[in-house]
């Protein structure tokens, strides 16, 4: 009803949300080459949001199949009516999903002394921020159960094919293969996720 009435009065609904995904597990290694090849197209697109958006798809989608290594979530968000103050909400979430352990990807590193063994990923932490216009309420709900959780994917997929998606980003820790994110690290630098 609420949205009927900013439609008729002219005023856009703004929301911006953030999801952190925890899996866990010895399979989830391949999950950060998706992460980190989506990160790599977004720097070459210089912030093309249908390139972020395609993306954002992968990864949902790749999190989709995984769902066996599901362990823990969470979600946040904010409703807006003005454009600038959710553009701010989205750097202030940016700046702290960056801040976290392990979520900067060196991609200017060229691997030449890489050593040859490396250790076995065992905890991915997924972190999507999304700016959006309109009202999806299978987002702006709880998602720390699968199923919800489940619907929540989908309807960030449905966001970008939509074309109601104003703002994207994706972090993730470890950032490269070859980190680990330890469970006590888990707990001191990711303490809302909940388990599902």
């Amino acid at each position: 009803m609420s949205n009927i009435f900013n439609k008729m009065i002219g005023r856009t609904r703004y929301v911006v949300f953030r999801l952190f995904l925890h899996l866990g597990g010895g399979e989830v290694a391949p999950i950060l080459g998706v992460l980190n090849s989506a990160g790599r197209d977004a720097i070459d697109a210089d912030g093309d949001l249908e390139v972020l958006g395609e993306g954002l798809v992968e990864i949902s989608q790749t999190l989709l199949q995984y769902d066996e290594y599901w362990l823990s979530a969470a979600n946040e968000g904010d409703v807006f009516f003005n454009e600038g103050e959710a553009g701010d909400y989205v750097n202030e979430l940016f700046t702290d999903s960056a801040e976290r352990y392990l979520s900067e990807p060196d991609y200017a590193s060229n691997g030449s002394n890489e050593p040859l063994s490396i250790p076995v990923t065992r905890n991915v932490i997924v972190m999507i921020t999304v700016a959006y216009e309109g009202e999806v309420p299978d987002l702006e709900t709880d998602l720390s159960n699968v199923q919800a959780l489940k619907e929540g994917l989908k309807a960030l997929i449905n966001l970008h094919y939509k074309h109601r998606l104003k703002a994207i980003q994706v972090h993730f820790s470890p950032a490269q293969l070859g980190d680990e994110l330890t469970s006590d690290q888990l707990l001191q630098y990711y303490p809302e996720l909940i388990p599902l």
